[in-house]
């Protein structure tokens, strides 16, 4: 696991700073550019191609304010090569280096594509106090949403889950209708859709959202474990890593999990826990990497620490054929990976954050009910509709009523959608 240690970066302090000083030299890019079509001069070039290059190496990706010189740096090579056609091959040595820092600056060369396609890279300028800030439509996106400690709340959804006389997307925001001081929390909501009748809903319904390219068609459903199902996991582990590495915090929530009560007081505030995860089952210790983890409710804060762990995550996908990203995740977990970047995971306990797999034991504490332990949309739909009226049932009934005893109600099209 030495990889995963080699991967931290030195300073997430430094990580700011040298963006702060990207972003500064793009600027001054810009009113540099007519004197390079006053001189027609390729010695300006080579200081760009050095600045770049000194913030990939420390760990930055430039590409996207890169795409801005794009241009530009065309340009001066065609007049350059007006007069000087025996430097073409020095041309062409300065358009490669571009293409290399361009291309090292992603992930892998695969996602470089869905990145450029997603973000639709038209910078906007957002002038501060003491620097010039470019941002894409993502960063945009989670500027709207964010609160004040730039922790934002994440969920996806494709054409399966906007579809049908009660789609899922619908019975996911009845619950923060009907959950306790969860309404305002829409407002902290990215609704990222990863086709484009989810994106139309998203709007249609005025929620914030985010339309997320893919390189699969992942608009239907995606049945439990197919490959389709597996390759939609990774696809989102790989925005969720990018988000992190914007500097946003967030709490990742699937679609099928109802929320009935605000759940950050029930989270650490701790800044020291960098991630908080929930599980299928809870073993009685909350710090005990023994728990069965699900990713379908996290809460992760970003650092240095949590930028690591994603980018060693995502990095497992091809040597993990057949497993969904939560499997990894759990094997990374125990072949030691949290131990060695020194993250602090909390397993949030199924009385507070419960599933099908084990229903919570007390509704007069729970937070959200996932319906996990459970293969189709179809049989989700069914049972998250029995939840929400057992939750109407329960807010209905006079306070400290303990003479009937709640009881949630079966999830039978659950355990019925695994025959």
């Amino acid at each position: 696991m030495n990889s995963v240690s080699a991967q931290l970066p030195g300073s997430f302090d430094k990580v700011q700073k040298h963006k702060y000083e990207f972003s500064t030299f793009i600027k001054d890019f810009d009113r540099i550019t007519p004197i390079w079509r006053a001189y027609r001069s390729m010695e300006i070039a080579m200081i760009f191609f050095n600045k770049a290059h000194e913030f990939l190496e420390c760990g930055l990706q430039p590409w996207r304010p890169t795409l801005k010189a794009l241009p530009a740096l065309s340009f001066v090579v065609m007049e350059y090569l007006k007069d000087r056609a025996s430097q073409l091959v020095i041309a062409c040595l300065l358009l490669v280096g571009l293409l290399y820092i361009f291309f090292n600056s992603t992930p892998t060369g695969a996602d470089l594509l869905f990145q450029l396609q997603g973000k639709n890279t038209h910078p906007s300028i957002v002038s501060g106090s003491n620097a010039t800030e470019y941002r894409d439509e993502l960063e945009e996106a989670l500027a709207k949403v964010t609160r004040p400690n730039k922790m934002v709340i994440i969920a996806m959804v494709n054409e399966a889950y906007v579809e049908g006389d009660k789609p899922m997307l619908d019975l996911f925001l009845d619950g923060f209708w009907l959950g306790e001081d969860t309404r305002a929390l829409v407002n902290n909501l990215l609704l990222v859709a990863i086709d484009q009748m989810a994106f139309e809903r998203c709007m249609f319904l005025r929620l914030h959202c985010y339309k997320l390219q893919t390189e699969n068609d992942l608009a239907r459903e995606k049945v439990y474990m197919s490959q389709d199902f597996i390759n939609m996991m990774w696809r989102r582990t790989l925005f969720l890593g990018d988000v992190l590495e914007r500097g946003y915090s967030f709490i990742f929530t699937d679609t099928d999990v109802m929320w009935l009560r605000d759940p950050f007081p029930r989270l650490s505030p701790d800044d020291t826990v960098d991630l908080q995860i929930s599980n299928d089952r809870f073993n009685g210790d909350e710090w005990s990497q023994a728990n069965p983890i699900n990713t379908g409710f996290y809460m992760v804060r970003s650092n240095n620490k949590t930028v690591a762990l994603f980018r060693e995550w995502y990095q497992r996908k091809n040597g993990s054929l057949g497993l969904k990203e939560q499997d990894v995740l759990d094997r990374m977990m125990q072949e030691g990976a949290f131990a060695q970047l020194g993250l602090r995971v909390r397993f949030l306990e199924t009385a507070l954050f419960s599933g099908f797999c084990e229903d919570s034991r007390d509704v007069r504490v729970v937070s959200t009910v996932h319906a996990n332990c459970c293969r189709t949309i179809k049989a989700k739909v069914a049972d998250l509709t029995s939840i929400a009226h057992d939750w109407k049932r329960f807010k209905g009934s006079p306070p400290a009523n303990d003479t009937v005893p709640f009881a949630w109600s079966r999830h039978s099209a659950c355990e019925e959608s695994w025959h």
